[in-house]
């Protein structure tokens, strides 16, 4: 029996050794919907890569309000980008387990929105951008989007199903897991049809509604489904 135990130890530490570990950074505007979105995934996501572990940090969860608009974030994000990736030349670290680092924020009535991108761009900052607000990926999980917002997020907030109205805006920042949990597979797709109605040539900031949170999902937090 014991030498079966340290077989299997051994294999543990052996598949361990094999996994490589990708840290992602995260800006969030919110100071509780998207950290709390961000929980229920890591707790609940299957890994697209099952040799690859994301550790996940909140690089702004203890910044104030007046730090969270865009172009702070953004700025932030640019800075944290350039150190990271100063040390991972130095650590030889290979493409596929660089350091990521995301902003995610909402068009809502925020100035300076393209100029943000713009840097994000410039930066290798990634951006998971909403317009007017998060609540439409939320409510993607639920039904299909279609029409326009005008920009106003309570539009958006007062069609999630779980929303009383009138809207208690303290209690439907958090996210709770059943209100997302087995839903990313069809939010998706109805994120995709949604940003099909806009054109080419329609500008990102003028896209109402819109969202890319899933590629924040696949691409930032390497989740497949949840």
């Amino acid at each position: 029996m014991a030498r079966t135990r340290g077989k299997d130890a051994l294999g543990q530490a052996k598949q361990h050794r094999g996994r490589r570990r990708r840290v992602v950074h995260v800006f969030t505007e919110g100071k509780v919907t998207e950290p709390s979105y961000i929980e229920i995934v890591k707790e609940h996501g299957v890994q697209s890569d099952p040799a690859t572990t994301v550790e996940v940090r909140i690089a702004n969860a203890s910044a104030p309000g007046s730090h969270r608009k865009p172009l702070k974030l953004v700025e932030a994000a640019v800075r944290l980008m350039r150190d990271e990736m100063r040390q991972a030349k130095r650590s030889g670290l290979d493409k596929k387990h660089l350091p990521q680092v995301w902003c995610l924020f909402d068009r809502d009535e925020h100035e300076g929105i393209e100029t943000a991108l713009k840097q994000a761009r410039e930066g290798d900052v990634r951006v998971a951008f909403s317009h007017p607000c998060f609540e439409v990926w939320r409510l993607l999980h639920h039904k299909t989007v279609t029409g326009t917002f005008d920009g106003v997020c309570g539009q958006v907030t007062t069609r999630l199903p779980f929303a009383r109205v009138p809207v208690d805006s303290a209690n439907i920042k958090l996210v709770l897991p059943h209100q997302v949990t087995g839903g990313f597979q069809d939010a998706r797709k109805r994120a995709l049809q949604m940003i099909a109605q806009h054109g080419d040539h329609v500008a990102l900031v003028n896209r109402d509604p819109y969202t890319n949170v899933h590629e924040f999902v696949e691409q930032g937090l390497g989740i497949a489904s949840y």
